[in-house]
């Protein structure tokens, strides 16, 4: 006979799975500032070590959707513990690898174990959270998934500047071991979640979705290849993106069908013919798809234009982070005294005004000026992610939650993909449209432009000592310069300003989310 369920505390079981989760965030973006110590230590060209990245992130967004599939085979619990000492083992291996191919198979590995941390948790949270806590449940998921991005580069800088390129991922072990620990303890599987799931493997195991499963992992591999690799490659200049976006588009749509007419299908679909999750889902893309541009755009442009180092670069990042560390569990206690609807309205037109502050940067723009845009930022961010977690999950029972937060993971880790991917291939598009509008007023014999070389002229003859036909050249480099250099600062501009606007487009779809009251116990195992 068994004995009375564990007593649950619900601050122990957050901070288990919080860890796990918190680097697997951090690590997404603590690799990019190691890539030039990476790329000396393993001899790759800057092609091939983009590979470090890449295959975390396939395997992350491969392994996001199944896992409630892995979860009702093998244990809601036992699935987190595995992606757990999974990640902990690919993080031991990257330290130790001297290859590039051995570093991008243990990344993969990596990523294979970080996929099911942040929709596993997220599940246990909303599952051990009253109704009424719901708000709060999800703001210490969204301080580990927000805010870890935003620490990584930082963090990766520090360890950089201090020790050995291998402890960016050893770091990952004591946290992941400790992390382990604390799950075995204090997290438990609730009874009935544990009986739908069981019901559930039954009828899973009978007819496993072999034929689902090859599809998705074929079509997300290689739409995750062609966001990331893409704007490196010149698009659909490469045969390999030409093949990859049509297998994609193939894949993704025989992986439809066969979800939608499975017995057991291995991903829940129907999920998204709920317009609040499906609205949430989607507004939870684009404000990631947001997030990941400005926070690729606002090093690229602190670095380049605005002379600082990488360190320097990711210390003025730190006070967005800190601002959303600060709000996100205030906005997750006021979320049942306020209408989500409002809090995310007020976070994207917050957002979009940061950006539009941002689209007036200069060569002239300080730190401080940088500062104040990002933490207004920061505070949009908080604003957005309680209440669209919350939301998105509202009306989805109790024991398909694991289903839609793989799906949720997996369509923010998308939205990410496809904004970096944009702005990745926009901003030199932007920046040789500025060049030329530039250029068109550089008219030899203009009288500005003459006083602006006859000045340097004058300059490097008075000064430089140079004689009048090398102070002439350098003058016309000097001015080319200029003009390159302001192309770069209208470009970046303009990349902020469609940042905003873009925000704002998906105002309308607010209207859709309204708090819905999802089943509180486990229905019929049915899997759709």
């Amino acid at each position: 006979m068994s004995g009375p369920p564990p007593k649950v505390n619900k601050w122990l079981v957050t901070l288990s799975v919080t860890f796990g989760t918190l680097m697997g965030a951090i690590d997404t973006s603590i690799v990019a500032v190691g890539i030039p110590h990476l790329r000396g230590a393993l001899g790759g060209t800057v092609e091939e070590m983009t590979w470090v990245t890449t295959a975390f992130v396939i395997a992350t967004v491969v392994v996001m959707p199944l896992t409630a599939f892995l979860g009702r085979l093998f244990g809601q619990k036992r699935v987190y513990m595995t992606s757990l000492a999974l990640f902990v083992l690919g993080s031991a291996l990257c330290g130790l690898a001297r290859s590039l191919p051995a570093m991008i198979i243990f990344r993969a590995l990596q990523g294979l174990g970080a996929g099911a941390l942040q929709p596993t948790e997220q599940a246990i949270l909303r599952q051990t959270f009253p109704p009424k806590e719901q708000g709060m449940a999800m703001a210490l998921f969204g301080l580990a998934v927000v805010v870890g991005p935003a620490v990584g580069p930082t963090l990766g800088g520090y360890i950089l500047d201090n020790y050995d390129w291998p402890w960016i991922f050893y770091i990952n072990l004591p946290v992941g071991i400790l992390a382990l620990f604390m799950v075995s303890r204090f997290v438990h599987e609730p009874d009935d979640i544990r009986q739908a799931n069981h019901a559930a493997a039954v009828k899973q195991r009978a007819n496993l979705d072999w034929q689902g499963i090859a599809l998705m992992s074929v079509g997300l591999a290689c739409l995750q290849y062609v966001l990331e690799e893409g704007s490196q490659n010149d698009w659909f200049d490469s045969r390999m993106v030409v093949v990859c976006t049509v297998v994609a588009i193939l894949a993704l749509v025989a992986f439809v069908i066969r979800e939608l007419t499975a017995p057991a299908p291995a991903v829940n679909l129907t999920l998204f013919r709920d317009r609040v999750f499906l609205s949430g889902t989607l507004v939870g893309a684009m404000m990631f798809a947001i997030l990941m541009s400005i926070t690729f755009l606002l090093p690229v442009f602190m670095q380049e234009l605005l002379g600082f180092t990488a360190t320097q670069a990711g210390t003025a990042l730190m006070p967005r982070a800190l601002a959303m560390a600060v709000s996100i569990p205030i906005v997750g206690r006021l979320y049942n005294k306020v209408s989500p609807r409002l809090f995310i309205a007020m976070g994207i037109v917050t957002v979009a005004l940061s950006a539009y502050q941002m689209s007036h940067y200069t060569l002239a723009t300080s730190a401080h000026d940088v500062v104040s845009s990002i933490i207004i930022q920061g505070f949009g961010f908080s604003m957005l992610f309680v209440p669209l977690t919350t939301v998105a999950l509202s009306t989805i029972p109790r024991y398909k939650l694991a289903d839609a937060t793989g799906l949720n993971s997996l369509l923010r880790q998308i939205g990410g993909s496809l904004g970096l991917a944009a702005f990745a291939t926009l901003l030199p598009h932007f920046t040789t449209q500025a060049r030329a509008g530039l250029s068109a007023h550089i008219v030899a014999g203009h009288p500005l432009v003459q006083a602006r070389v006859s000045g340097l002229e004058g300059m490097l003859s008075g000064r430089g000592g140079m004689d009048p036909a090398s102070a002439h050249a350098t003058a016309l480099r000097a001015l080319a310069g200029m003009v390159s250099q302001q192309s770069a600062v209208l470009a970046f501009e303009r990349m902020f300003l469609t940042a905003g606007v873009a925000f704002l487009c998906i105002l309308p779809l607010v209207l859709f989310l309204k708090k819905g009251a999802a089943q509180a116990g486990a229905p019929s195992p049915d899997l759709h």
